[in-house]
């Protein structure tokens, strides 16, 4: 299942960058209510995550769009990351632990984008990109997250949480030495295009409604990635089961990325993000009123080869899409921006506070009402696309 340089270079970043993300997401919400954090805190801490998306990815996505090197950028935010990471070592002031967490996810957010426009320019077809070799690239950074969930929770249940700080530092060390690997190929050739602006695409109706989509259905996932360890940890699950369970819904995220080059084109992208926020409504629903049950949640999980791989996929054609050539960077930055920045510090704060007084079941009925919110949008962007399509609405 290895791709093919520099297909491999590619795999093995996202690898160990999700593998932070496996390693951060799920047990750092546990690591800090060790160290004494209310709900609350910990949300705020969460938002600050997400605030870092709203303002880091675009500055990147710039600089790369702008002339300096996407590979060397990737590589200083690696750097960057690794620092952040080494400060969260030995400090026990909330203070001290949000503000490392906050460079460690303003370093970061370059890391994506500016790997996503690398690829999507050696994915190049005549008709837009190679879906199937981008699923068995993208694959690679659901595998990190999955070994990260199951090796950390088993590593962690045995040592205990206090060891959480010492796992980030050594996977972000693991991911810059993937990022020194990464080659100077044909997404660094150097041009002197003038990078046009990005408002006039956003301008576009099915543009506005396509990232509207995107941000609801994102929001509807907020609770999950930010409250669903301590949801389960209330539950009386133990640390491996959460895990167990994280690996669930990344299992079937890794086969639908396999497998990508045969199912996804058997729907138009905006119908996957249809039936993504759609069966995102049934996902959190089931969450909220059936967590008692481990089998509920496990069906849930399964959900997300829809919920999340469907829905990134379908995101990651359309922003290529509507946004060519040197908009690509941005493009790539303004999902993570629009979708996983603004989602993120609504879904931070508002989880927390909806945690705080009615439980975390709250939580998860209010990701299913955002999730309907985001099949409505879809609708209107699928709507406004076969308009201009067929000529009935101009372009703005």
């Amino acid at each position: 299942m290895t791709p093919p340089a520099p297909f491999f270079a590619f795999g093995t970043v996202w690898f160990f960058y999700f593998a932070s993300i496996g390693v951060f997401n799920p047990y750092a919400p546990l690591w800090f209510k060790e160290l004494g954090f209310s709900t609350l805190a910990i949300g705020a801490i969460a938002s600050m995550q997400a605030w870092t998306r709203v303002i880091a990815p675009y500055g990147w996505g710039w600089l790369g769009d702008h002339g300096v090197s996407r590979v060397r950028l990737v590589r200083l935010a690696a750097m960057i990351s690794l620092a952040g990471a080494a400060g969260l070592l030995g400090v026990r002031d909330y203070a001290a632990v949000a503000l490392f967490t906050v460079v460690i996810f303003m370093a970061n957010g370059g890391v994506v984008p500016l790997s996503e426009a690398m690829l999507a320019q050696h994915l190049k077809t005549a008709d837009g990109m190679d879906t199937a070799k981008y699923g068995r690239v993208r694959m690679w950074g659901s595998v990190g997250f999955i070994a990260a969930v199951v090796l950390c929770g088993a590593a962690l249940q045995g040592a205990g949480i206090g060891w959480f700080p010492t796992l980030v530092v050594l996977i972000y060390a693991l991911l810059l030495g993937a990022a020194l690997r990464l080659p100077h190929g044909q997404a660094e050739a150097v041009t002197h295009e003038v990078a046009p602006p990005v408002l006039s695409v956003l301008r576009r109706p099915e543009v506005a409604w396509f990232f509207a989509s995107v941000f609801f259905t994102v929001l509807a996932h907020t609770g999950l990635y930010v409250f669903f360890s301590l949801y389960l940890d209330s539950l009386g699950y133990s640390k491996v089961a959460v895990g167990l369970l994280w690996a669930v819904s990344v299992l079937v995220e890794i086969l639908f990325f396999w497998a990508q080059g045969r199912i996804f084109g058997r729907m138009d992208p905006l119908r996957w993000l249809q039936w993504a926020a759609a069966l995102s409504v049934l996902r959190f629903s089931m969450t909220a009123s059936l967590a008692a049950w481990p089998l509920a949640l496990v069906a849930a999980q399964i959900l997300h080869a829809v919920t999340f791989a469907g829905h990134h996929a379908a995101c990651i054609v359309l922003i290529n899409r509507h946004f060519p050539g040197k908009l690509r960077g941005r493009g790539q930055a303004l999902y993570t921006v629009l979708g996983y920045g603004a989602s993120g510090v609504i879904g931070g704060l508002g989880g927390g506070w909806l945690s705080s007084r009615l439980g975390f079941e709250a939580v998860f009925w209010a990701g299913s009402v955002a999730a309907v919110l985001g099949w409505a949008a879809a609708r209107a962007a699928s709507r406004h696309a076969s308009l201009h399509a067929s000529g009935q609405q101009p372009a703005q």
